[in-house]
């Protein structure tokens, strides 16, 4: 039996009825609070760095396949000199213009620019290698010499480091003879109390006169940037009644002398290092009788109790 529009409302029934225009629409406290946590989760999460650089190669793709928009400056500035859409720019009739750009080639990760030449090189050889060709073999035997060629390299700088040795020990022994007074200052070098002298650069030996030249463009710099310092802190006008020569060469009162070449220590200097400490080591024997592998100045000329010339001679 169908219920009456006079039936009076049960009040103790447990149905709960809702107006139907508004089933499915109403959003209760537990929905909400639901929601918003899942809104503050996607606003907190921070991209991976793999979602990153996905994220950036598209929008660059996407940058780079789109047209040049009408309504850009650059449009427009070039359609007033005439250009048109899918036409190439610069003289009309020229059938190798370009009429897109240049295709950017993106270089992903942090290897250098020519590492990929590298590579390709490294490639080569390998398959020239394997293939059992004149440069495979060539590459074998250079990998063969690679420790004679090192230690090659270590003996010259050996040796080198001897040359400016026998050159300290002849300067000693020269600017002793022509009455040079002590230094009194150490540059750095070691060179704490060496004898010097005020002959021209030219007239010394040659055997040891780039040794005088190497100090010389030390104490050179040295000037130089003495006068850079001083230069923040002092007038150029002021005029020092205590300053020295080089004091004023240093503060551009006065002119440096500047040497000539010196052709004759280039050509020894040009000489392989064994030769120019054979040179060297000769001069010391036969002028001042001493023998630079024995550390040891004679007292005559026969030279009594050394081994030899050589230093294999000498253990």
């Amino acid at each position: 039996m169908a219920p009456s529009e006079d039936d009076e409302d049960d009040y103790m029934s447990m149905a709960i009825t809702e107006p139907l225009s508004t089933l499915g629409r109403v959003e209760t406290s537990i929905q909400r609070r639901a929601r918003q946590k899942r809104e503050a989760e996607v606003r907190a999460h921070q991209p991976s760095k793999a979602e990153s650089a996905r994220q950036t190669e598209i929008k660059r793709d996407e940058a780079l396949n789109t047209s040049l928009p009408t309504t850009s400056k650059g449009y427009q500035m070039m359609a007033r000199l005439g250009f048109k859409a899918g036409s190439a720019l610069g003289r009309e009739g020229n059938e190798h213009a370009r009429t897109e750009p240049l295709g950017v080639v993106v270089k992903e990760g942090r290897a250098g620019v020519g590492l990929e030449g590298e590579k390709k090189r490294k490639f080569r050889e390998e398959v020239g290698a394997q293939e059992g060709g004149d440069e495979g073999n060539k590459k074998r035997e250079t990998e063969g010499e690679f420790r004679e060629r090192q230690g090659r390299e270590r003996e010259e700088k050996r040796v080198e480091s001897m040359c400016w040795g026998a050159m300290k020990v002849l300067e000693g022994f020269e600017s002793a003879q022509d009455g040079g007074e002590l230094n009194g200052h150490d540059d750095g070098e070691g060179e704490m109390g060496k004898k010097t002298t005020e002959k021209p650069t030219k007239q010394i030996n040659v055997l040891w006169r780039g040794l005088v030249r190497d100090r010389q463009e030390k104490e050179r710099e040295r000037r130089m940037r003495y006068d850079l310092h001083q230069s923040l802190s002092r007038h150029a006008a002021y005029d020092d009644p205590d300053e020295d020569e080089q004091d004023k060469q240093a503060w551009g009162r006065q002119e440096e002398e500047v040497e000539d070449e010196d052709h004759e220590l280039e050509e020894f200097n040009q000489l392989e290092p064994a030769e120019r400490l054979g040179r060297m080591l000769e001069y010391l024997r036969n002028t001042w009788r001493y023998c630079f592998w024995c550390k040891y100045h004679y007292p005559d000329e026969e030279m009594e109790g050394c081994p030899g010339l050589t230093e294999d001679e000498h253990g």
